[in-house]
């Protein structure tokens, strides 16, 4: 028969709850790594997080298909990098790259959207010569200002660092690149309205400051491709000029990695020291097969070496067999990476030279390998922490959480008493299953703690002692009104419970709402006070009422000086005495 409203079988919920722990702590033993280490996030161990911001060149939001697909291809390029322990997690619209220990410095240079594109450098019409403005006055050093960049064929026994040949044949420089003059044009047409500078277009409001990224991104890259991707500068001086002057090659280019390919480009090389006019683009990287990141040894340098699709290699072939003489950029992001002179038709792969690092010119091949992204990224954010300050955090947070404990267990003791011994019984199982629970979510869901994640352990302490306290003040409600420890127990949970769901409600939908809304670490106090809010619930129902329903049936605790309910079972009789003596009631 069922026990009364209020009546439980103590020792059957305790049962329960042993079981939850027994298969918790089996799950963290015998899965996984089998560690029973929580994962902790960089602030608490040492690493680097990356924030990347999406940027639409449209102003909207960025299509859910392009930020799975842009994760993919971090992961596969940080990956690529040898970083160990490295995440990528999507964070709204935002992807957060974090990695533990010293090896995070390679992730600040994955986010390049590696758009890779092959341009004909435009001829001027006047000079016949490649339309190349130095950004600055030509250095007196011998060294050639566009040197070691080339491209050719892989094997190619070529000295020099400016030609374009095929792997049969060996050429020498053809001379450097000649400067377009700057002087006024000699031919001029009449440049239609959509040449000039200040007409642009924008699709659409610029995104949101929690959305996509700067609310001013948007309107950069319209205005940036009206000027310097206008089709009038292929022939009209009016425009190139234009285009030249908007261009800054020490600022930012807005347009990285949105640049059209079927339009002219007006761009700056990779060391800000040229400004190029560029046609539209003849081949794409997307028929790039493989990358490779090498050291030429007979020039002393590192290249990238290019292996393309067959489709991209007849490309090739056509266009450097059929413009020998002439010069051929290669763009990545918008921005030059070199452009040599096609000596003779090349047939094969070919290499990319410049003033390459091994890291960089690795990083490079890694970018083109796994492809280009389908987004462009801003860095919002960038943390290193080193290991040392990571544990000084970790410290002081577990520092603060056990002052904090130790206040509510002493404040507990000192006005409960033997209820207060088992609000710590009750907080030291509400430990083991939080333990246990961020084990298990390290391994399953990729959660660390991180210091917000502590503060919301820390505030949850109190939101538990809050239901106890809640139980208790009621269970000395029933025993002013003269009824026994025993009696007062199942009166006092009933009417308690239903304060301590709804208090417990109103804050889990807080830490629902917080969650959805926030971005970065205060999600970790959100989750983490949503979390202790759920636990706080199980371990009342099945932990702290059953301990106080067992105590309430010992003749011991239930005693007046043990359960701390003397003072209140006092005032109680003498409640009564007094309202006796005010209403007599006369014998028959």
């Amino acid at each position: 028969m069922a026990p009364p409203a209020g009546q439980i079988r103590p020792v059957r919920y305790l049962g329960v709850f042993a079981l939850i722990v027994v298969v918790l702590y089996a799950l963290v033993f015998f899965t996984g790594s089998g560690q029973p280490t929580p994962k902790l996030g960089i602030d608490l161990q040492g690493g680097t997080r990356v924030t990347l911001t999406a940027i639409s060149p449209d102003g909207k939001p960025p299509a859910q298909d392009s930020l799975n697909q842009a994760r993919q291809i971090l992961a596969d390029r940080v990956n690529g990098n040898g970083v160990s322990g490295a995440e990528i997690v999507q964070d709204g619209s935002n992807l957060v790259i974090t990695a533990p220990g010293n090896d995070g410095d390679q992730l600040k240079s994955v986010s390049q959207p590696a758009v890779l594109k092959f341009r004909p450098v435009l001829i001027d019409a006047q000079s016949n010569q490649p339309m190349i403005v130095p950004v600055a006055p030509p250095s007196t050093s011998s060294k050639p200002t566009t040197s070691g960049n080339t491209a050719k064929p892989s094997g190619s026994t070529t000295p020099t660092s400016t030609s374009a040949t095929s792997t049969s044949t060996s050429a020498k420089p053809q001379g450097m690149p000649v400067p377009m003059k700057q002087a006024a044009p000699t031919t001029t047409t009449n440049p239609s309205p959509s040449t000039s500078a200040s007409s642009t277009t924008t699709t659409g409001p610029p995104p949101s400051v929690s959305g996509v990224a700067d609310p001013n991104q948007a309107k950069a890259i319209q205005q940036a491709k009206a000027v310097r991707q206008n089709p009038a500068v292929v022939s009209d001086p009016t425009a190139q000029q234009a285009a030249l002057a908007a261009l800054d090659c020490s600022k930012p280019d807005p347009m990285a990695g949105y640049d059209d390919s079927d339009k002219p480009l007006v761009t700056c090389d990779r060391d800000h020291q040229n400004k190029y006019i560029l046609g539209p683009s003849f081949l794409e990287g997307k028929e790039i097969a493989s990358a490779q990141s090498q050291f030429d040894s007979q020039q002393a340098q590192w290249i990238v070496t290019l292996t393309f699709k067959a489709d991209g290699a007849k490309t090739w072939a056509d266009y450097t067999g059929k413009n020998v003489g002439q010069y051929a950029a290669f763009t990545l992001d918008g921005q030059v990476q070199s452009a040599p002179k096609i000596n003779q038709q090349i047939i094969g792969n070919t290499e990319i030279s410049g003033s390459f690092t091994q890291a960089s010119s690795k990083q490079l091949a890694n970018s083109l390998s796994y492809g280009s992204l389908p987004l462009s990224f801003t860095v919002s954010e960038n943390q290193t922490v080193s290991a040392t300050l990571g544990l000084s955090s970790l410290q002081a947070g577990l520092l603060a959480g056990g002052l904090g404990l130790l206040l509510v267990i002493i404040y507990c003791l000192f006005y409960y008493r033997a209820l207060g011994v088992l609000t710590l019984l009750s907080l030291i199982c509400s430990g083991l299953v939080v333990y246990a629970i961020l084990v298990l979510f390290g391994r399953w869901i990729n959660y660390s703690l991180d210091l917000p994640g502590i503060a919301g352990f820390i505030i949850a302490i109190g939101i538990t002692a809050d239901s106890f306290v809640v139980f208790f003040e009621r269970m000395k409600d029933e025993v002013r009104e003269g009824r026994s420890f025993r009696s007062a127990v199942p009166r006092a949970w009933v009417r308690a419970r239903r304060t301590i769901l709804s208090a417990d409600a109103v804050s889990f939908l807080a830490a629902a709402v917080l969650y959805t809304l926030a971005v970065g670490d205060v999600r970790g106090f959100a989750f983490t006070t949503g979390m202790s809010t759920v636990i706080d619930l199980l371990v009342v129902f099945i932990v702290t009422h059953p301990l106080v329903a067992l105590a309430s049936r010992s003749k011991t605790l239930s005693k007046p000086a043990f359960s701390g309910l003397g003072a209140v079972h006092d005032a109680g009789v003498e409640l009564r005495a007094a309202e006796r003596a005010a209403n007599p009631v006369k014998e028959a």
